[in-house]
């Protein structure tokens, strides 16, 4: 498919005072909610990762190039990484406007994050050209807009540990306040059925109130949950891997969610879930191994219900994102 690009106006112009050049990044899938942390926790993958080109432009705007074929808006109050660059434009006076050149990776839709790799790469590719000036809960606070483009909601249990990396807990929105934990090793293995949910919609069914019971055990899990990362304690991660609130209502949506869950658990996971809004599902594992009999076990499911599928391998990723290359 030939590239499309267009080029919109958005801040105004100002005096000049930047670094340059261009730069590459490359930022991660993430898993977010991870099971009972709803809108909360999340992690990043080692794999995928979308391609981002950046550089500062001469001209007004942010002039977007797509080389994929999944046709996401140009104008950028509509495009998740515009309305992220925009939101860095009016905090940045001296700069005109931006080139991006987007090649996704992540499927849009897929829930491991499409949107948070957008808009995270983004900002942090845009702060490494204006001489790191913005902090890194800057740069979620800016990569927020381009959530809220997707979803309609501000979130940042995608955002943080895409920019982050490893485990991170949203404890508070307004003010940000952003808490890396420290996890011990896992393995992820991560089913994409090829199936939409969008995330508007999967938040749309969900319940506005809910059971006092059900919300002590669900944060005694979130608890459990982030002590067993904490201390290494793969039973404790196992038995707290579990939601009374959301997974219930939305894994309706997903076609053979209670067979998958079953399966892989049977194949050794530890535990896991809807990734984010779904469709995917994770599982967590404490070897390679495990994480890749659970991918087998994942996949005869859909194979067997007829629906299509790519499966992922993978591991945390432990580091913040950074650049790949400047030019």
């Amino acid at each position: 498919m030939d590239k499309t690009e267009q080029v919109l106006q958005s801040s105004p112009s100002a005096v000049e005072s930047r670094v340059g050049g261009s730069v590459l990044v490359k930022p991660p899938g993430t898993v977010a909610n991870v099971v009972c942390g709803f809108d909360i926790l999340g992690f990043a993958l080692n794999d995928p990762c979308d391609e981002m080109e950046l550089s500062i432009s001469d001209d007004p705007g942010i002039h977007i190039i797509n080389k994929d074929d999944y046709n996401l808006p140009l104008d950028p109050e509509k495009n998740v990484s515009g309305a992220a660059l925009l939101a860095l434009l009016e905090e940045s006076p001296d700069v005109k406007g931006f080139t991006l050149t987007s090649t996704k990776h992540i499927k849009p839709g897929s829930g491991i994050g499409s949107s948070a790799a957008s808009a995270a790469g983004v900002v942090v590719a845009a702060n490494h050209l204006l001489g790191k000036r913005f902090s890194k809960e800057d740069l979620v606070r800016f990569a927020m807009f381009g959530e809220k483009v997707a979803s309609g909601v501000k979130h940042a249990d995608n955002i943080a540990p895409c920019i982050y990396g490893g485990v991170t807990l949203i404890r508070a929105i307004h003010p940000l306040d952003i808490v890396s934990i420290q996890a011990p090793p896992l393995h992820v293995t991560v089913v994409h059925p090829q199936i939409e949910v969008r995330t508007a919609d999967a938040r749309q069914i969900l319940k506005q109130k809910v059971l006092l019971k059900d919300a002590i055990k669900q944060w005694g899990n979130i608890a459990g949950l982030v002590a067993g990362f904490i201390n290494g304690d793969y039973d404790l991660i196992g038995r707290s891997l579990e939601d009374v609130i959301i997974e219930p209502v939305r894994s309706i949506l997903i076609p053979g969610f209670d067979e998958v869950k079953k399966c892989s658990k049977e194949a050794g996971a530890l535990g896991g879930g809807i990734s984010g809004s779904g469709p995917s599902i994770f599982m967590l594992s404490k070897d390679a191994q495990t994480a890749t009999n659970v991918a087998e076990a994942m996949k005869d499911v859909f194979t067997k219900i007829g629906i299509d599928f790519h499966t992922h391998v993978t591991t945390i990723k432990q580091t913040e994102l950074s650049i790949e290359a400047s030019f």
